[in-house]
C-alpha cells in the first residue's frame, strides 16, 4: 500500500541521505517520456511527495475529481497511478489484469521476491503456477461451497462463545472490534489448528495491535520505496521492526506446527483433520506454513471485525436502520438462535452489510498491483514496474454512481442485482479479476451472521449515556479503514 503521507515523517534521516536520495533520483529519472495518465505537476526531484498526505485515499480521490478517472503521481523514482472510477477499476482489475495482476512488493515486507513466490498467496508477486496451485489448495479445502457448509457448525459455535462472553459484560463498555476479531481469528485458527489461539480476556488487544503494527509499518513513509536502490541500507530500520513483528506473530502459532509436525513424521497415514495437515501431507516447509497462516488469519479477521465495527457505529446513528432490522430480526428469527440458514432471510440486513461495505471498504485501495510491462489503459500509458491501485474508497462515494453517497441508505440495495462479487465494479470491496480475494465466500457469511448476532441478542448503547447520532466516525488509514476512535458501547442482554 502507500506509504507517504508527509514529507515531515521523513525530517528526522540524516541530511546526507536525503542529499544522496535527490542525486540518485535525477540521475534516474532520465527516462524515455511516456503518456503517463494525468495528475498533479511533480516537483523535480521529490515528485509530487509534498501533495500528498496521511488520508491518502480522501487525497488521491480529491486528485481524481481534478485530473479524471485515471492518474498518476510521481513519489520520488515510483510512478503511482490510482483508478478511481467504476469504469478505471474495470479497465485495470478486467480488461488489462493479465498485465496488471502482480504484486507490488512492499520495501518493508521482510522476504525477498523469490521466496514470496514460493510462501505466499496475498503477497506472491506473480501470478505463477506455485500462486495457481496454492490458491487452488485453499479454495479447495478452505473456501469451496462444500467446505463453507461443512465449517456452519464451527462459526456458529464460535459465535455462541462470543455471545457468552458479552453477557458477562452486561453494563460494561466493550471494544466491539475486539471481541469480533477474537472471535473471527479463532474460529480460523479452529480450521488450521483445531484449537483456540487466542482468550477473550487478555490476548486479542495483544495480537490485534501486533496485526496493526504490521499494516502501519507497511503503510508509513519509507524512503526506500522512492528511491529503491536505498532499499538494501532500509534506512528507516521498517523492514527490521517488520522483521520482529512477524516473528511474535509466528510465535502465536508455531508451537502447533512443532508438535503436529513430530506427529506427522510418525504416522503418515494418521487422518487429515485441519488445513495444518493438509500442508504437512503436500510436503510443506515450516516457513511456507509460517507466512500463509500469517496470511490467512491477518486477511480474514482485521477485514471482518472493522465491517462490524463500522456497520455496528452506522446503525447506532441510523435509529431507522437499526429499527428496520430488529424488527426484520424478530419476524423471522423470533427468538431462535441465529444460525447460518438465516442470513438469506434477511434482505435489509445484507443491504446494511452492502451499504457498510459501500461506505467503509475494509481496505481502501484493495492491494497494491504492479504492471509487468508498459500497459495501455484509457490511451494512457502505464510504466512497466509501476505501482497500481483502486481507490474503492472513492467509488463507494462517487455521486455520479450513487444518490446521496455520503449518507447511509441501506434501502439503495433493496431489490438492486448489485453484489460484492467481484463484477459490479461499482461495489468491489474484495477486488476483482485473479486477484481477488479468496476468501470472499466465507467472509461475507460471516459478517452477516455475526452482524445479526450482536443486534438480535443485545441491546446497545454509549457509555454515560452518549448521543449516538454523535458517534465518531473519523478514519484511521492503513490497508485496512479502522476507526480513528474504537467503537465502545455497552451490551445489554435482550430476553429473547
Amino acid at each position: 500500500m502507500l506509504h507517504l503521507f508527509s514529507l515531515t515523517y521523513l525530517l528526522p534521516l540524516p541530511i546526507l541521505v536525503v542529499i544522496l536520495t535527490q542525486i540518485i533520483s535525477f540521475i534516474s529519472s532520465r527516462r524515455q517520456h511516456l503518456p503517463l495518465p494525468p495528475g498533479p505537476k511533480p516537483w523535480p526531484i521529490l515528485g509530487n511527495i509534498l501533495q500528498v498526505d496521511k488520508k491518502l485515499h480522501i487525497c488521491i480521490a480529491n486528485f481524481a475529481k481534478v485530473y479524471g478517472p485515471l492518474i498518476s503521481l510521481r513519489l520520488g523514482n515510483q510512478v503511482l497511478v490510482v483508478a478511481s472510477t467504476p469504469s478505471s477499476a474495470a479497465e485495470v482489475l478486467k480488461n488489462h489484469d493479465r498485465l496488471l495482476s502482480a504484486r507490488f512488493i512492499l520495501k518493508a515486507i521482510p522476504s525477498e521476491s523469490h521466496i514470496l513466490e514460493r510462501v505466499a498467496i496475498v503477497w506472491n508477486p506473480a501470478c505463477n503456477d506455485h500462486w495457481k496451485s496454492l490458491r487452488a489448495l485453499c479454495r479447495t479445502e478452505l473456501f469451496s461451497p462444500k467446505a463453507i457448509e461443512s465449517q456452519a457448525i464451527l462459526r456458529e459455535k464460535k459465535l455462541a462463545e462470543m455471545l457468552e462472553f458479552l453477557i458477562t459484560k452486561q453494563g460494561q463498555a466493550v471494544n466491539v472490534a475486539e471481541v469480533v476479531f477474537g472471535t473471527i481469528f479463532n474460529t480460523i485458527s479452529h480450521l488450521l489448528f483445531s484449537t483456540d489461539l487466542i482468550g477473550f480476556e487478555n490476548q486479542i488487544g495483544g495480537v490485534k495491535s501486533l496485526l496493526w503494527s504490521m499494516m502501519e509499518m507497511a503503510t508509513s513513509p519509507n524512503i526506500a520505496e522512492f528511491y529503491p536502490i536505498l532499499a538494501p541500507l532500509d534506512p528507516q530500520g521498517l523492514k527490521r521492526k517488520m522483521t520482529k513483528c512477524l516473528k511474535e506473530m509466528f510465535g502465536v502459532w508455531e508451537i502447533y506446527i512443532k508438535e503436529r509436525r513430530r506427529t506427522h513424521d510418525h504416522d503418515h497415514a494418521a487422518p487429515k483433520t485441519d488445513f495444518l495437515d493438509i500442508f504437512l501431507s503436500n510436503g510443506f516447509d515450516d516457513d511456507q506454513i509460517n507466512w500463509l497462516v500469517m496470511e490467512l488469519l491477518s486477511a480474514g479477521t482485521d477485514t471482518t471485525s472493522t465491517s462490524v465495527e463500522w456497520a455496528m457505529a452506522e446503525l447506532l446513528k441510523n435509529k431507522e436502520a437499526m429499527k428496520k432490522v430488529r424488527e426484520e430480526l424478530d419476524r423471522e428469527i423470533n427468538k431462535n438462535p441465529i444460525k447460518e440458514s438465516h442470513v438469506s432471510q434477511l434482505p435489509y440486513l445484507n443491504a446494511c452489510v452492502k451499504e457498510t461495505l459501500r461506505l467503509h471498504p475494509p481496505a481502501p485501495f484493495l492491494i497494491p498491483r504492479r504492471a509487468t510491462e508498459n500497459c495501455e489503459v484509457m490511451n494512457y500509458t502505464i510504466p512497466k514496474d509501476s505501482q497500481v491501485l483502486v481507490n474503492v474508497w472513492a467509488i463507494g462515494r462517487d455521486p455520479s454512481v450513487w444518490e446521496d453517497p455520503s449518507s447511509f441508505k441501506p434501502e439503495r440495495f433493496l431489490g438492486s442485482s448489485l453484489d460484492v462479487k467481484g463484477h459490479d465494479f461499482e461495489l468491489i470491496p474484495f477486488g476483482s479479476g485473479r486477484r481477488i480475494c479468496p476468501g470472499l465466500p466465507m467472509a461475507t457469511r460471516q459478517l452477516s451472521l455475526v452482524l445479526a448476532s450482536l443486534i438480535h441478542c443485545f441491546d446497545w448503547s454509549l457509555p454515560n449515556g452518549g448521543d449516538p447520532a454523535k458517534v465518531d466516525m473519523t478514519e484511521k488509514f492503513g490497508i485496512t479503514l479502522q476507526m480513528e476512535h474504537p467503537l465502545l458501547i455497552i451490551p445489554k442482554p435482550k430476553l429473547l
